[in-house]
């Protein structure tokens, strides 16, 4: 696969990230996730063949069981049960998180720019978007009034952080790929069991709402 078409991927990633935040069912958002992690797996394997980087074929194993089956599955049944007609509207249309994810993704194509890596030389774009997705994740927890987004913002934070390391760090043992996956794991479920406890406790998932639970 040529670069750019690896680089055209990234910019696929970009679009399901906006697609994830702008998602207001839990359950579509959590597809939408499985669809960018699947994504995310073909660069690993693309960036593995075209340099040589063998360790990121271990690694495109661990994120497919890991991002596209395990975590979305996790999402998409405990969360799916769990609505508020309320919290699904958003605090920032989604035409202006259209626009901020296009400013995101500019700015940081530019402060990556002085980049000199071996590997990242004709993949800077790549890299941008693994950036990106730090401030896109951002943008999911902070644009939406539901309290489930924070959890998808944090999972897109995560893909893009992955992204990074395995432009920046593909050789890395695989053991440090599973010792992330885990955390990002263990941190999904624990925040999926906070969420259900608040929504058992309080049937709101609004952070407006959420006043309550102050001191």
């Amino acid at each position: 696969m040529s670069d750019l078409m690896m680089n055209n991927l990234a910019g696929l990633l970009v679009v399901t990230s906006f697609l994830v935040v702008i998602a207001r069912k839990a359950q579509t958002a959590a597809w939408l996730y499985a669809l960018q992690s699947l994504v995310l797996v073909g660069l690993f394997v693309a960036i593995a063949h075209r340099y040589d980087a063998h360790e990121l074929y271990s690694w495109s194993v661990t994120a497919f069981i890991s991002k596209v089956i395990l975590v979305p599955a996790i999402l998409f049944i405990q969360l799916g049960k769990m609505r508020d007609a309320k919290a699904e509207q958003p605090l920032i249309r989604p035409v202006w998180i259209a626009l901020i994810v296009a400013v995101i993704s500019i700015a940081c194509l530019y402060v990556i720019e002085p980049v000199q890596l071996p590997l990242v030389a004709s993949l800077k774009p790549i890299l941008g978007v693994s950036l990106a997705h730090f401030f896109i994740g951002l943008l999911c927890i902070i644009s939406q009034r539901n309290i489930l987004k924070q959890i998808f913002g944090y999972c897109l934070m995560e893909n893009g952080s992955s992204l990074m390391l395995a432009l920046v760090a593909h050789s890395a043992p695989h053991l440090v790929e599973i010792g992330i996956t885990v955390d990002a794991l263990f941190a999904v479920i624990v925040m999926v069991i906070l969420a259900r406890l608040i929504y058992a406790k309080l049937r709101t998932l609004d952070v407006k709402q959420l006043t309550v639970l102050k001191g």
